[in-house]
């Protein structure tokens, strides 16, 4: 061997019992809103951009329909979140479609009126105690997304210092998620 391979520095392991934010996790499609630099706005679902011609339960036709709010309300950026609702995976009894944000501290106090925010159920240290305490608050009192709806999906852990998601789900949460 004449050279040493590039050196790759063991990654630096985030502290488990940091601060996180458990918001619900919502039973619909991933979603997100792009707002250009120059002012455009583009619809995607997880993996692709989507047009109202080439669309994912209406959110690409939506997007079109909410575009200056949409841009002026978000600004530059991805902004993801959940659309949900009527015709939608757990449908939550309503008759409408919504999109809610996921950036819970980026859009707590002020988002477009036309979008709302995943509900934070818990925020403080994480321990897996916590995450059992919320799930069964959301079992008993049902969803907080769609409040009456007592068959919410579970929660999305957002851990600070691992900079990650995490979700845990109220059934099937052993099983990967094809076999759900």
């Amino acid at each position: 061997m004449n050279e040493a391979p590039v050196f790759e520095e063991f990654p630096k392991i985030p502290r488990l019992h940091r601060m996180c934010v458990i918001t619900e996790k919502i039973d619909g499609t991933n979603a997100c809103v792009f707002v250009a630099d120059d002012g455009a706005v583009l619809a995607g679902s997880r993996s692709r951009w989507i047009t109202p011609e080439d669309d994912n339960f209406g959110f690409a036709r939506w997007v079109r329909e909410q575009e200056e709010e949409l841009r002026t309300g978000l600004g530059f950026g991805r902004h993801y979140g959940e659309w949900w609702g009527a015709g939608i995976q757990r449908r939550y009894g309503l008759t409408e479609k919504r999109f809610s944000l996921f950036n819970t501290l980026r859009w707590a106090d002020v988002h477009p009126a036309c979008c709302s925010v995943v509900p934070v159920l818990y925020r403080g240290p994480f321990t897996t105690g916590v995450v059992t305490e919320v799930l069964a608050r959301l079992c008993a009192s049902g969803s907080a997304a769609a409040p009456g709806f007592m068959k919410p999906e579970g929660v999305v852990i957002w851990h600070d210092a691992a900079r990650m998601y995490f979700k845990v789900t109220i059934e099937k949460d052993e099983e990967p998620k094809g076999r759900q």
